[in-house]
């Protein structure tokens, strides 16, 4: 089988209290799937279970050794998962908010690329 690329999607998130990258990494994969329907995936793939795509998320985020890969997969509702995380993205200084249990004063910003790939014969 061969495998070939069927979609990629960029997508931002952003943490602005609390500087988890975790949850900047998870809402920049929600963003990149957020507006998507992936109609080929049957109708042209001819795949029948959508757990069978191959689902590759790529981020860039500060501190990328904090990322809960389990968490950021999550967010993902099919397919077989896989998550590279590296270093990337911004940190803006904002404004730290005792009770938003701000750490620090800086807001994560992550970027996320996800590329779905189906088999082929």
């Amino acid at each position: 089988m061969v495998q070939k690329r069927l979609i990629i999607e960029m997508g931002m998130g952003i943490d602005q209290h609390g500087q988890e990258p975790t949850v900047a990494a998870a809402r920049a994969v929600r963003n990149a799937i957020a507006h998507n329907a992936l109609p080929g995936v049957w109708e042209v793939a001819g795949l029948s279970d959508p757990d069978k795509m191959i689902v590759e998320v790529k981020v860039g985020v500060p501190y990328p050794e904090q990322v809960r890969e389990a968490e950021v997969l999550a967010v993902l509702p099919f397919g077989r998962k896989s998550l590279t995380v590296e270093t990337g993205g911004m940190v803006v200084q904002g404004r730290a908010i005792a009770s938003l249990h701000d750490k620090n004063d800086e807001m994560l910003i992550a970027v996320a690329a996800v590329t779905v790939w189906v088999d082929t014969d």
